[in-house]
């Protein structure tokens, strides 16, 4: 087949993920993605400009399976929460339970004792003594069994309170679980739809636009961080790593050459993001689990003023997290089908960069 039909592989490629696209639009209900019949794949190398088209194509695709990579991650950790929520307030009500019981035991025995002198109240019993010394004694017994009757009758109406608040709370704390998990079930189905459009458009790909693919991702990335460095931005980043800084560097840099998994956090494969969050927890510092997070929640430094151990984030959404090691560089949990890696700091839009021990 000549370049012409390649082209035209490509371009049909190309709109098949365009029309999966479409259907991947939040709250868009979609099927499993059948291969279309497409003609075969040619050993003839499509021109760059075509290859450049399924380059950007991929890169959104991965870049909306990495948004829903976030999302998903967002609402496990928030369901992991709840859930312990709901353990701990489980285990309030059943203490709360017990002290209740207690109390009525209580509130019984005391009961019991009254019935048995005479159904009097111990005011009644002290107005019927003629002795004084007796009466003395008895005022004080009975201010004493006085206070302790509505110090009895306050903390059974605290702990019948604290049950119903109790009671209150875990349910309110079992809806917000059933809509997570909803959320991380919508959030599942984008991220598998946006990746296997991926692979189904490199799939169609011969061998030899396979490898000039990549070439093209080499190129984009070196020239973006030639760019960068160009910019005399390395001359002035002269940052030294905290302890702790130096040790999520070394557990990050152990991990080169692991699979990326989307919503994994080790210790064999990883998302972006769950390699910063192991790295940093591995050093003693429990940081937000997505990008996202990271973002919004950890202190934020110039650029010029980083040092290993920082996090670099990535694209106007923070949908992409990697670590700065130094020398211009970061280790990161790339995307699907690639392994955990180095590159450059600059080979990405960077957003900012956020100091997890500030």
């Amino acid at each position: 087949m000549g370049g012409s039909g390649t082209r035209g592989l490509i371009a049909t490629a190309v709109t098949v993920v365009c029309a999966v696209t479409v259907l991947a639009v939040p709250g868009t209900a979609f099927a499993d993605p059948e291969p279309g019949p497409g003609p075969s794949a040619s050993s003839t190398p499509a021109g760059d400009k075509d290859l450049e088209a399924v380059r950007a194509k991929l890169d959104q695709l991965y870049h909306d399976a990495a948004v829903a990579t976030d999302s998903y991650n967002a609402a496990e950790e928030k369901a992991d929460k709840q859930s312990a929520a709901i353990v701990d307030l489980a285990r309030k009500i059943v203490k709360g339970r017990q002290k209740l019981d207690r109390l009525k035991k209580r509130a019984g025995s005391a009961a019991a004792a009254q019935y048995r002198t005479g159904g009097l109240p111990d005011e009644a019993q002290l107005l019927l003594s003629d002795d004084p010394q007796e009466f003395l004694d008895g005022a004080d017994r009975t201010m004493q069994g006085e206070r302790a009757a509505k110090g009895l009758i306050g903390e059974l109406t605290r702990t019948q309170q604290d049950l119903a608040q109790y009671a209150q709370d875990a349910s309110a704390q079992w809806k917000e679980l059933e809509a997570n998990r909803k959320a991380k079930d919508t959030a599942r189905k984008k991220i598998k739809k946006q990746i296997s459009a991926a692979e189904q458009l490199e799939a169609r790909l011969a061998k030899k636009e396979k490898e000039r693919l990549a070439k093209l991702e080499e190129d984009a990335a070196l020239k973006a961080q030639t760019t960068w460095l160009d910019s005399g931005i390395l001359d002035e980043i002269k940052g030294k790593a905290s302890a702790q800084g130096r040790k999520a560097v070394a557990y990050a840099t152990a991990q080169i050459g692991k699979p990326y998994e989307w919503g994994a956090e080790g210790p064999d494969t990883y998302d972006c993001s769950g390699l910063t969050s192991q790295a940093w927890a591995d050093a003693g510092h429990a940081i937000p689990r997505t990008s996202q997070e990271q973002w919004k929640q950890l202190k934020h430094v110039d650029v010029k003023d980083m040092r290993p151990g920082d996090l670099v984030i990535y694209f106007h959404d923070a949908t992409h997290v990697g670590m700065y090691i130094g020398d211009g560089a970061i280790v990161h949990a790339p995307r699907p089908g690639r392994t955990v890696t180095i590159t450059g700091a600059g080979s990405m839009p960077i957003l900012g960069v956020v100091r997890p021990d500030a």
